[in-house]
């Protein structure tokens, strides 16, 4: 079973390079990090996670920064965002920002991505919360044909433009793997039209061994066979009887989450981790 780390990368927390070899060290095969440009001043839209929003997401580092930090410190280590929030990012640049990150990291790239759950932001990148998805699966379509065409072009009723070219294409081919965030019915729906992995939060809407029937069925609804969809499940249980019953289950990965710390704080997490991936993966 694969073991990786997640954290909100901020000015507080250990630096991205450093985490990274650490990490690469006590043998976690992926690095995770979050997204938000900011957070409004006035908010109206609930925190799924509580009551009161954690304040690491005000001050989360642009992530494609710090992954490439990261990717350039290690070796094996592979890098991804977790989750990258498509909806408020230009298509074409951020099409940009996979294929060069893949190529830096030698084809290390994991795109993780989600609608997200905050109005106010979206709505001051220009995008309308009721129609999120829509949009999300239209820019993920147009960066697949970026990544592939040359010149490329995408016509859709949300995202639209005429042949373009753009270049480095992924190292990885035909694209980084897509990694689908969200809770049953909808995340697996969305993993199976066009994803290529599913990544639901732990504890939000069941748990993810129970709603594998729905990733499946829908697998069996867009012709595709339910082994091309990774399962990986995003801030995991860091206890090893856990790891166990999901890599039985079919779960290819396990993402424990990282407080924004410094090194102080956070390596003896690391080495408590280390010793799950010990007894699972011996």
């Amino acid at each position: 079973m694969d073991f990786g780390v997640c954290i909100f990368p901020t000015e507080d927390a250990m630096h991205p390079a450093e985490l990274a070899v650490a990490l690469e060290e006590r043998g976690f095969e992926s690095y995770w990090v979050a997204e938000h440009t900011h957070i409004p001043a006035e908010r109206r839209s609930p925190w799924p996670g509580g009551d009161v929003l954690p304040q690491m997401y005000f001050e989360t580092m642009d992530p494609f920064v710090a992954l490439t930090a990261a990717a350039t410190a290690t070796t094996n280590l592979k890098v991804g965002t977790g989750i990258c929030l498509v909806v408020e990012r230009d298509p074409i640049t951020t099409a940009k920002e996979v294929a060069s990150i893949d190529h830096i990291s030698g084809g290390r790239f994991l795109f993780g991505i989600g609608g997200g759950w905050n109005a106010e932001e979206m709505e001051n990148h220009g995008t309308d919360f009721s129609s999120r998805f829509q949009l999300m699966r239209e820019r993920v379509e147009a960066m697949k044909a970026i990544w592939a065409d040359d010149p490329a072009e995408y016509h859709g009723d949300l995202v639209d433009f005429d042949p373009i070219f753009s270049k480095p294409k992924p190292t990885q081919s035909p694209h980084p793997p897509i990694h689908l965030g969200g809770s049953s019915p909808q995340g697996p729906r969305r993993a199976a039209r066009y994803g290529d992995g599913w990544m639901p939060i732990n504890g939000r809407g069941g748990t993810m061994l129970e709603h594998l029937p729905v990733l499946a069925e829908e697998c069996k609804k867009n012709d595709r066979d339910m082994s091309e969809i990774e399962l990986s499940l995003y801030m995991a249980p860091p206890d090893s009887e856990s790891a166990k019953t999901h890599e039985d289950g079919g779960v290819q990965r396990f993402i424990f989450g990282l407080p924004p710390a410094p090194a102080d704080k956070v390596v003896p997490i690391l080495d408590r981790y280390a010793e799950v991936i010990s007894a699972v993966n011996g």
